[in-house]
């Protein structure tokens, strides 16, 4: 593995300059690491003093290529042929002196919940942490000191450009079909999770699901595989009793968590009572604002039906928000939970992809955008006599055919519930 005084005598190009590519500007300057050059596709005009004048030589003569996250190698025939040059941000992390422990958490859902967790939990027992990667700040952004512990949230993109990511504690969560037009199938995205394991040895730990065990002694990896143990968990679940991590995809990202107390040596007891005043993220199931027998519930992250799943599962009485752009080979199967809708609200581009999976199954209205959606539900809802209604925007798609990202979703649909609520109800 390189070493942090040879970086100093290699060559880089920074690929893309969104967060990250910033990020490793900033690395580099600070490091005295002075033979980079930038290439951004889309912003010509960032960083002139550094932007290589002929990027076809410099991808050919650089050591490294540190890329950005977004940036699909399918979809950039030109980078392919460099990919064993590729790294990324996270890599010049592990290559540079550090004395911090790492727990890197990939999985299709629950990364950045779990990642929260983690960091509430330590900080409330009282062991420096700090959090980054795919989830808040750049990894190379963090002020790491010695023996804190670093939670790396990683991304399947993050992880398909890296080569020496080395987590004392690796958290693999789940799979389901996500990202597969970025990564071309299935299996290519599933290694890309995996690579977390590939330089782990025996001193390391790997913590993953029991439908994943089969791929993680398929490829022999050496660090010690941990498996939680449901049962367990359930036992103690009952005792947190926080309405913020009630949804059934909590009790997995809540059970990673318990399973890596037990081998930080933190106490059952301790575990309870840091995450009965855990808050929740915005736009995860966000019980954001009640009145009178109504609940508004922002889900927003929620971008492919198996993360709706949990939310669709955990209430009775929806009024559920779905629509924008589904996620490839995504199917909405409603057999458990269509007693649990009380009616839908299509939205987006693709309503029709949407009405075709739910049509004979459900009550539906298409209503395009999130302010006809929530009039609409509140003059439904007027007429129904039932207790305990609940409004859901939990979309099962993506949100770029109407917003720059789920963030943007989701602060939009808690303005409108807020004005529209106070008004009608």
């Amino acid at each position: 593995m390189l070493l942090n005084s040879k970086l100093k005598e290699l060559s880089f190009l920074v690929y893309g300059l969104g967060l990250s590519g910033q990020s490793v500007i900033k690395f580099f300057k600070k490091n005295k690491i002075n033979h980079f050059k930038v290439w951004d596709d889309k912003n010509l005009n960032l960083l002139k003093r550094y932007r290589t004048n002929n990027l076809n030589r410099s991808l050919k003569e650089v050591d490294y290529i540190v890329l950005s996250p977004g940036i699909s190698l399918i979809k950039n025939k030109k980078l392919k042929k460099y990919k064993k040059k590729i790294i990324t941000d996270i890599d010049l992390f592990y290559l540079s002196k550090n004395k911090s422990k790492t727990i890197v958490v990939t999985g299709t859902n629950g990364k950045s919940t779990t990642c929260k967790l983690i960091e509430h939990l330590l900080k409330k027992n009282k062991i420096k942490c700090s959090v980054g990667g795919n989830f808040g700040k750049p990894i190379l952004n963090l002020k790491v000191s010695k023996n804190s512990y670093v939670i790396i949230e990683s991304s399947s993109f993050q992880l398909s450009h890296s080569q020496f990511i080395l987590p004392d504690f690796a958290i693999f969560l789940n799979i389901a079909d996500d990202h597969l037009d970025w990564h071309g199938n299935k299996n290519n995205y599933l290694n890309s999770k995996l690579k977390i394991f590939n330089l782990q040895t025996k001193k390391h730990f790997a913590l993953l699901g029991i439908q994943l065990r089969k791929f993680f002694l398929k490829k022999k990896f050496l660090s010690k595989l941990i498996i939680p143990n449901n049962s367990e968990f359930k036992k103690i679940k009952n005792q947190i009793n926080n309405p913020y991590l009630s949804t059934g995809i909590n009790d997995e990202n809540m059970n990673f968590t318990y399973t890596l107390a037990k081998l930080l040596g933190i106490t059952k007891k301790a575990f309870i009572n840091a995450l009965k005043s855990f808050k929740g993220l915005p736009h995860r199931f966000e019980i954001f604002y009640k009145k009178k027998n109504i609940t508004f519930i922002n889900d927003s992250k929620a971008t492919s039906f198996r993360a709706t799943q949990s939310a669709l599962s955990s209430l009775k009485n929806i009024y559920w928000i779905l629509g924008g752009l589904p996620k490839k080979g995504d199917k909405i199967n409603l057999s458990k939970y269509k007693n649990n809708i009380t009616k839908c609200y299509l939205i987006g581009e693709k309503t029709k992809f949407f009405e075709n999976q739910i049509q004979d199954k459900l009550t539906f209205s298409i209503t395009k955008n999130l302010q006809k959606s929530i009039i609409q539900i509140l003059k439904d809802i007027k007429l129904q006599k039932k207790n305990n209604k609940f409004i859901l925007l939990s979309p099962a798609a993506a949100s770029f055919d109407q917003f720059k990202n789920f963030e943007k979703r989701g602060e939009k649909f808690k303005r409108l519930c807020k004005i529209y609520g106070s008004k009608y109800i």
